[in-house]
């Protein structure tokens, strides 16, 4: 089974880990159908167009004053965040017990490379990350 990530996502998102070095980072993600990116290197082959890829992220410090005031997370939409991205800084890539578990978990290690992130489903289980060249459409936005 394949879960599908943008590579420019998870380039920031080994930019991030790297950020947070010698911290881990948690960072919830949301998808996009793949029939509504864009490409950025020639046409998305192979892919359904309903197949979700995941395209976005929530910045982590988010919402944190909402949270320590309402003892939740207040930041992302209800039932829009896809996945979550987690560092771990000690070099172990698979999905340990503290992680925030959602449907697709991605996990990085040092050195905090595209090639160092693996993919897990919320029971642990190792998935195939494909990394499509492609882009969320940005909303066009005054000038």
């Amino acid at each position: 089974m394949s879960t599908y990530a943008t590579r420019a996502l998870v380039s920031v998102l080994c930019e991030l880990a790297a950020d947070a070095d010698p911290d881990s980072v948690s960072v919830r993600l949301a998808a996009t159908p793949a029939g509504e990116l864009e490409p950025t290197d020639g046409p998305l082959s192979g892919i359904d167009a309903a197949t979700p890829v995941l395209s976005d992220f929530y910045f982590p410090d988010a919402g944190a004053s909402l949270s320590g005031v309402f003892g939740m997370d207040l930041a992302a939409p209800a039932g829009q965040t896809a996945g979550r991205f987690v560092s771990h800084p000690d070099c172990d890539p698979s999905v340990s017990v503290t992680d925030d578990l959602h449907a697709t978990v991605l996990v990085a290690v040092p050195p905090w490379t595209p090639a160092d992130v693996r993919a897990y489903d919320r029971n642990g289980t190792r998935l195939d990350l494909v990394l499509v060249d492609a882009e969320a459409e940005q909303p066009d936005t005054p000038v």
